[in-house]
This record gives C-alpha cells, sequence and structure tokens, in this order.
C-alpha cells in the first residue's frame, strides 16, 4: 500500500475514529461515576445497556442504508441528490423509531425481570433504561446524519457533534447522578436522563449542520420518492435485523453470565466498555472502508473498490495490534478505574487479556463487515453474523460458562474464537467479490 492511499485512509479516518473513541471515553466516565454506586448499580446499568441497545439496533442500521447510497451518489457525480437518502433516513427514523419507543416503555419492567433474577438490580436498571427509550428516535436520526457525513467524506462534522453531545452528556451525569448544583441525587437515573437529554442536542445541533453544509445537496428538499425509501429499507432491513440479532445476543451472554454470578456481570460491563475503546477505532476505519468502497463502485471501479478494503484491513490490525497490548500486559491497571472490589478485578482479569490478544483479528472482521455493508451486501452479511452468534457462539457459552463451570474465563475464549471464525469468513466473501454487482 503506498503512502498517498495511506494517508487518504488515516485524514478519513481519523475524525471517525476520534468520534468513537470520544463515544467510548463518555462509556468509560459513564461506568466509572455508576461504578461508584456500587456493584449492584453497575450491573443494572450494564444490563439496561444491553437492552437499551437491542430495542435501538433496528432503527441504527438506517445509518447503513443513508451512508451506501450517498457514498454512491458521490461517486456518480450526483451531488445535487447526495441527500436524499438522508431525508429518507429521518423520516424513516421517526415513523419507526415512535411506535418502538411506546412499546418498550411498556414492555421494559416485563423483559428486564426476564433478563435479571436480582431484585436490586432490576429496580435500579428499569427506570434508567425507561430514561434512555426517551432518546430511540434521536438515535435514529443521529445514526442516519452519521451515515450521511460519512458517505460524503465530510466526518469532522460528525465528530464536532459528538464532541458536544459527550461535553453535555459528562457535565449532566455529574450533576443528576450524585445531585450537584442542588439538583437531587438521582443515581443510575440521572445517569440515564443525562445521556438522552445531550442525544437530543446531538439531533438538533445535527439538523443545524445539514442546513448549513447539505442544503445544495438537497436536505429536506421536500419527501423522498417511494424508489429511495425503498432502495433504503432493501439496505438498511437486513443490517437491522442483523443489528437486533448482535444486540439480542449481547442482551442473551448477559443473561447467561449473570447465570455464574452478579459480579461477573458487573465486569462483563466493564469489560466491554474497556474493549470497545479499542476495537471501536476498527469500526470506524470500516466505516471509512464502506464510504471508499461504495465511492469507487460509484464511479464504475470495482477493482478499486477491492483494493480499498485490503488497505483498510492493513492499517486496522496494526493500529488495534498496538490499542490491544495494554489489555494484555498491564490489565489490573486499567481494571482499577473502574471496578473498586478486588474480587471483581480477579474476576475480569483474564477475559480482558483475552481480549487484548485477539482484538486485531476482531478488527479485521469489523472492516470488512463495513466494507461489504458499503457495497451493498447487507444480507449475506446479515445470514452470516445472525448464524455465527446465535447458532455457534451462545450455545457454546452456555454450555461452557454456567453448565460446564468454565466461568466467565471460558465465555470469553468462546467468544474469541467465534469473532476469528467470522472474520474468516467475511474476508472469504470479499475475496470472491460478489459484491461488486449490487446495485444501490
Amino acid at each position: 500500500m503506498d503512502r498517498a492511499r495511506t494517508r487518504k485512509i488515516i485524514t478519513l479516518a481519523l475524525p471517525v475514529v476520534g468520534g468513537m473513541i470520544s463515544q467510548n471515553i463518555l462509556n468509560l466516565v459513564d461506568t466509572a461515576m455508576v461504578g461508584t454506586l456500587g456493584a449492584a448499580s453497575l450491573a443494572a446499568v450494564g444490563m439496561a445497556s444491553f437492552a437499551t441497545f437491542m430495542s435501538q439496533a433496528f432503527i441504527m442500521a438506517l445509518g447503513a442504508g443513508v451512508q451506501a447510497m450517498a457514498a454512491r451518489r458521490l461517486g456518480e457525480g450526483r451531488r445535487d441528490e447526495m441527500a436524499v437518502p438522508l431525508n429518507g433516513g429521518l423520516l424513516l427514523a421517526l415513523c419507526l423509531g415512535v411506535p418502538v419507543a411506546v412499546l418498550m416503555w411498556f414492555l421494559s419492567p416485563m423483559i428486564f425481570d426476564f433478563l435479571s433474577s436480582d431484585p436490586e438490580v432490576s429496580a435500579i436498571g428499569i427506570p434508567y433504561w425507561k430514561a434512555r427509550i426517551f432518546a430511540l428516535v434521536a438515535v435514529g436520526m443521529n445514526f442516519a446524519f452519521r451515515g450521511y457525513w460519512n458517505g460524503v467524506n465530510r466526518s469532522g462534522l460528525y465528530l464536532r457533534t459528538l464532541l458536544v453531545m459527550h461535553a453535555v452528556n459528562i457535565f449532566l451525569n455529574w450533576v443528576l447522578i450524585f445531585g450537584h448544583l442542588g439538583m437531587p441525587a438521582l443515581g443510575a437515573t440521572g445517569a440515564g436522563i443525562g445521556t438522552t437529554c445531550s442525544l437530543w442536542i446531538g439531533t438538533l445541533y445535527y439538523v443545524f449542520l445539514g442546513r448549513r453544509y447539505a442544503g445544495e445537496a438537497g436536505f429536506l428538499r421536500g419527501i423522498p420518492s417511494r424508489e429511495t425509501l425503498r432502495s433504503m429499507l432493501r439496505l438498511s432491513v437486513p443490517s437491522g435485523i442483523q443489528q437486533l440479532f448482535f444486540a439480542a445476543g449481547m442482551t442473551a451472554l448477559a443473561w447467561i453470565v449473570g447465570k455464574v454470578g452478579t459480579d461477573e456481570l458487573g465486569a462483563v460491563n466493564v469489560l466491554l466498555n474497556v474493549t470497545m475503546v479499542a476495537l471501536l477505532p476498527g469500526l470506524g476505519l470500516g466505516i471509512v472502508a464502506a464510504s471508499l468502497v461504495g465511492q469507487a463502485l460509484g464511479r464504475g471501479e470495482p477493482d478499486e473498490a477491492r483494493r480499498w478494503g485490503w488497505d483498510v484491513v492493513q492499517v486496522g490490525v496494526i493500529l488495534l495490534g498496538s490499542l490491544g497490548l495494554p489489555m494484555l500486559l498491564v490489565p489490573d491497571a486499567i481494571l482499577a478505574i473502574f471496578i473498586h472490589e478486588p474480587h471483581v478485578i480477579e474476576v475480569a482479569r483474564m477475559p480482558l487479556q483475552i481480549s487484548g490478544a485477539t482484538i486485531a483479528v476482531e478488527g479485521l472482521g469489523a472492516v470488512l463487515l463495513n466494507a461489504l455493508i458499503g457495497a451493498g451486501d447487507t444480507r449475506r452479511v446479515m445470514v452470516v453474523s445472525v448464524i455465527m452468534q446465535w447458532l455457534c457462539f451462545l450455545p457454546a457459552a452456555f454450555v461452557i460458562g454456567p453448565t460446564l463451570g468454565y466461568g466467565l474465563v471460558g465465555v470469553w475464549l468462546a467468544n474469541a474464537g467465534y469473532r476469528a471464525v467470522q472474520a474468516a469468513i467475511f474476508a472469504g466473501l470479499w475475496r470472491g467479490g460478489k459484491w461488486a454487482t449490487i446495485k444501490v
């Protein structure tokens, strides 16, 4: 890979990766704040976060459709139509998000009680989840905007908005969790309210930026055509199903780990947040790969699209391998920031080392997954992801962890194996090249 291509990847990726690191720093700050409330609060917020992700998963996938279509329009030279897919994404986020939010509000107590057998965890987690439900429409709209800015190579606007949201979120968490500035101390529920408020502020800021920077591309110029909405749904529905099953799988993983113990469940919340700090740069590179692939296909250059996918993989493996070293070599120093009970640190130590040792392979899979989505190959990505997670990993985790008694270490080893096999499958699909024939 020559220096010019590397420079272009890094230039496009830095705002995306910066935004994702910012998101995970926020998650870690949130976890550290909630961690001061005790293991039950930590477990409750962890379980509720899985449930929130599950309820938002389908609507989040609208961003994939927006990005794929916007990148193709840019590659085709149809700049005055680039924001039409964004209009469709915003409309679908509103139409889908409101009924899902209402449904989740009424079902949340029943769902949470099923997921957790600990009454204290449920008592803390249900109000937190309900507070987060109010932001479901905002999440869908924000992901649509993210897909657009990344698809047209303006990821700096995405980063700018995230920084605003996260500053607001941290401030509101400090106020509402602990009761500063004369406000009542709401504990974990305060963290949920702070996150919801920050997401809606982000949506309003995105609209402001859209009117300023995407007006000439058709932003908010009428209702999208049926053809646009059909194309978006054709791309987004498989991604939405994949995200939904992935999120449900994460919730099922939390349920499985909960069968091992409450300490293990609290440890998993920290493990996932810490691991995602290292992994999300890989996901950010995957988003860049999706844009570069889509733009190349829009120009009618499938060989160039294939090359971009492999080039981004090289950058991702080197970067993630480096970021995994601290988790492998000094796990206790990292865990002590978020966990204050020595026995919980003991539980989390080896799983964190496993994540550090295997995260580069996981990043390879994340880059190629997103590259395939950028090419419009969302259906095969969905099939592979659902089968690998639900028919392979989750049954193995249940057998190895709570059934055979290998605990959290056994579950994490199964997770590492599942991610490696999935990465190999995506590499085979990318090498096969059928994605290059898909029309968007």
